[in-house]
């Protein structure tokens, strides 16, 4: 099968998966809504603040996909086990540092001024998601080895199974069914502790029962922690999840920007960023596949076909990008008929969908360009560029512009400034991190050739 084939199937089957996890949201958002405007709230900001930990914990875990790659190339089957049980301590700990921050949220509350009516029902919801942290965690370490093997179509069997379990479980812990209360918004909290508890039971039996895993001996008595490799993961680990954090936070810091220009300019962002976020699952999708093949033919020391797996990466995403931003362009006023019926709305929306579409073109480059990098090891310079970028340019750089004026430029307060000028810095990330890619996949090359 051609590299081109492989990525694209490896990066489709995830694309599906990945699509089924956002849809929990969409689901808890729907029957919140229907419960009370009060739940609808609770959600939104308790669910800020867990993705604002959850994702960089997240971050952590997957940045163990170009290991785990290495290893399969190299034909290293009992060292991948090994490695496998050594991520169980770097999970564990992790766990428990994400469970300790949604257990005790009053620091995140003060900080977010969380109004002092909500506070109750945040709080009783993070704390019965800070019981789900291990278990997701423990998922996504199961989803990142399977993608390590080039096999994610069980990852995304489950998480379909999972969104078809999570609907009734959200609708009768959340409104009441029969005997059982109403819960409210805490409802929505139980539905994804029991399917995150599901999904990690379900992993621990396949990886127990399925041939696929038998030759990496992963069910041996555990290790004392091996220091070098647990450095080796956070190495990886740390930058790639500070980077995550840089982005979610640059993106949440715009919202509360727009907020202070009404509920207009706040509507049309929520749109742009709902759009924006379906977008970016692609080259999400394809950042995950093209590092399987790239890792995997770096451990196999076959570096002139890592060049061609990243070069296939990119090439793919510049196309499917190309693709969808010009779908987002030519159908950027009935896209926003959708989310609204306000013509205001409608009308503010159209207009920034627009740059969204030349957004997503510079993000899916970046997307797939930092998890190529992570499989060259390159993963500090590009959290300095994102810094540098996204909170000094993207977010400093557009205050000043649509709220004090820079130079000669007078202030231009408007959505169009904030994702004009995010696009900008985000455009000058791509170009950094594809030079990146380029640049150490031929220095690979020619080291292994010399």
């Amino acid at each position: 099968m051609s590299e081109l084939r492989t990525i694209a199937r490896h990066a489709g089957t995830v694309l599906v998966g990945q699509l089924a996890v956002m849809a929990f949201g969409v689901v808890d958002t729907v029957i919140a809504g229907r419960y009370s405007p009060h739940a609808l709230a609770v959600l939104s900001l308790a669910s800020s603040i867990y993705i604002s930990i959850y994702v960089a914990l997240n971050g952590l875990m997957q940045a163990l996909l170009p290991v785990w790659s290495e290893l399969r190339g190299a034909d290293q089957k009992k060292a991948l086990g090994q490695s496998v049980r050594q991520a169980l301590y770097l999970c564990t700990f992790v766990s428990v540092l994400g469970t300790l921050a949604l257990c005790f949220p009053d620091p995140w509350l003060e900080y977010t001024q969380v109004p002092s009516e909500l506070q109750a029902d945040v709080r009783a919801y993070l704390q019965i998601l800070a019981i789900a942290v291990g278990p997701s965690l423990l998922f996504r370490m199961y989803a990142t080895l399977n993608q390590s093997l080039g096999k994610p179509l069980w990852v995304t069997a489950l998480q379909i199974a999972a969104l078809v379990i999570k609907i009734p479980l959200s609708i009768a812990l959340t409104l009441g069914i029969g005997d059982l209360p109403a819960q409210g918004v805490v409802g929505c909290a139980w539905a994804t502790l029991i399917v995150n508890f599901w999904l990690m039971c379900m992993s621990i039996f396949y990886l127990r029962h399925r041939p696929l895993y038998a030759d990496y001996q992963i069910w041996k008595r555990m290790e004392p922690p091996h220091w070098p490799t647990l450095r080796q993961f956070l190495k990886l680990g740390v930058p790639s999840a500070l980077s995550l954090m840089v982005e979610v936070t640059a993106f949440t810091m715009m919202a509360l920007f727009i907020s202070r220009q009404g509920v207009v300019a706040s509507a049309s962002h929520q749109i742009a960023t709902s759009l924006a976020t379906v977008l970016y699952m692609v080259p999400l999708s394809l950042g995950i596949a093209s590092s399987a093949r790239v890792g995997y033919w770096i451990g196999a020391s076959q570096a002139q076909h890592a060049e061609k797996a990243a070069h296939t990466g990119l090439r793919l995403a510049l196309a499917l990008a190309l693709a969808c931003s010009a779908a987002l362009a030519l159908f950027a006023q009935p896209l926003a008929e959708l989310f609204s019926k306000d013509a205001a709305v409608v009308l503010g929306a159209s207009a920034v969908l627009v740059w969204v579409a030349f957004y997503h073109l510079m993000d899916a480059l970046q997307a797939v360009s930092v998890f190529i990098l992570r499989c060259y090891r390159m993963t500090f310079l590009p959290l300095v560029i994102y810094a540098i970028m996204l909170w000094g340019v993207g977010l400093y750089g557009v205050y000043v512009l649509a709220y004090q004026g820079f130079a000669m430029w007078p202030a231009k307060p408007g959505v169009i400034t904030f994702w004009a000028t995010s696009s900008f810095a985000l455009g000058m990330v791509s170009v950094a991190f594809v030079s990146l890619v380029l640049w150490s996949a031929k220095q690979r090359r020619l080291e292994m050739t010399h």
